[in-house]
């Protein structure tokens, strides 16, 4: 099979095992803007072990150098601080148990330790805010912890703001300002995904610091609520700040996305905020499914439940799997790294796409200040 020079460059070093040595590596720096570290072979079960060795094996493979994970709460009924303090500590002792694999990412500088070593740097990140309550002094609490993203809202309304799915086009909160200011001044992202979207522009607008969207799509192209408006993409960029594409099923309408749909994607939000602030946020693991069979059944009864919970985003679909259908496992990156240089991306802005743009991005909010 034909190969692109890009994919040529990028086969043998996306292979696992690559810069064990700890010189630099050839192969392209890559941050998941978030993803996961779970086997989706367990879609639903409760296994009682996290990031398992052929989930690192994977994910090794896959070329990942870093990957922003969410830990701590996201909804239901439990205490939302004490549900995410718990899984700070539990994460953190994954990391204790594979120190050849895994790295906790507390800088700019560990994310390219990561990637010199063929390490998996291990960002920290919350997709809800909800666990600070009312004391916006809680960001000094888990900034001490570890935690380097934080996103305002889920899909739901919460004490900062609203999220994609709030009823009315809820503004950010003078709580929500509050943290925000909060989480500017402990130099920790704000994350606006899955946020409504004038929550989205208040939060950015407001924010002295740039502000990130981890993972989302462009509404111009879907109009699902989960995706992001031109202007709230431009606004983000022009800020300096930086927007994932997912690979998720709302970057088409009613039909499984393929790589054709999350490049089309990648392409609008290019062209609305700029080559330098664009990369990928999968919301997805780099694991295989071994039963394809199997897992859609698990993957239908998870949308029952989402549905049943009231945070079921338009969009989600038994039939529209969280993945490229053409572009999944450990190949994945790689996949999309060709299909990007057959549609004519220079290596510069492949290389900017799949990890540089994030971590310029976290140059500007992570670094100590001159």
């Amino acid at each position: 099979m034909r190969r692109t020079v890009l994919g040529a460059m990028a086969a043998a070093p996306f292979a696992a095992g690559t810069a064990r040595a700890g010189l630099a590596p050839s192969r392209p720096l890559i941050v998941n803007t978030l993803g996961e570290l779970s086997d989706p072979n367990f879609w639903g079960e409760e296994t009682g072990e996290l990031a398992s060795d052929r989930v690192i094996r994977d994910a090794i493979a896959s070329g990942t150098s870093a990957i922003n994970l969410t830990l701590g709460y996201v909804s239901g009924e439990e205490d939302p601080f004490e549900v995410s303090v718990r899984d700070i500590a539990r994460w953190d002792e994954v990391i204790r148990r594979h120190p050849a694999s895994l790295m906790k990412v507390y800088c700019p500088d560990d994310i390219e330790t990561a990637h010199r070593l063929g390490k998996i740097g291990i960002i920290f990140g919350f997709q809800n805010a909800a666990m600070m309550g009312s004391d916006a002094s809680r960001v000094d609490v888990f900034d001490d912890l570890g935690v380097r993203i934080i996103q305002l809202t889920y899909n739901v309304r919460n004490q900062l703001g609203g999220g994609s799915l709030a009823p009315e086009d809820t503004p950010l909160t003078p709580f929500g300002r509050e943290v925000v200011e909060r989480l500017n001044a402990r130099r920790i992202m704000v994350d606006l995904s899955h946020s409504g979207r004038q929550t989205c522009l208040d939060a950015a607008r407001a924010a002295s610091a740039p502000i990130c969207i981890s993972h989302t799509g462009c509404r111009a192209l879907v109009d699902y609520p989960r995706n992001k408006t031109d202007e709230e993409l431009r606004l983000v960029a022009d800020k300096g700040g930086f927007v994932g594409i997912y690979f998720m099923p709302f970057l088409a309408h009613e039909r499984q996305i393929t790589s054709a749909d999350v490049i089309a994607h990648i392409e609008h939000a290019v062209d609305v905020c700029g080559e330098d602030h664009v990369g990928i946020g999968t919301d997805g693991s780099t694991t295989a499914i071994d039963d394809m069979k199997r897992w859609a059944a698990a993957f239908a009864e998870d949308i029952r439940r989402r549905r049943a919970a009231g945070i079921s985003a338009a969009g989600e679909r038994p039939d529209s799997f969280l993945f490229a259908i053409d572009m999944r496992g450990p190949e994945q990156f790689r996949i999309l790294a060709d299909k990007l240089a057959a549609r004519g991306h220079s290596q510069r802005r492949i290389e900017k796409i799949l990890g540089l743009n994030f971590l310029d991005y976290s140059r500007r909010i992570w670094s100590d200040p001159a």
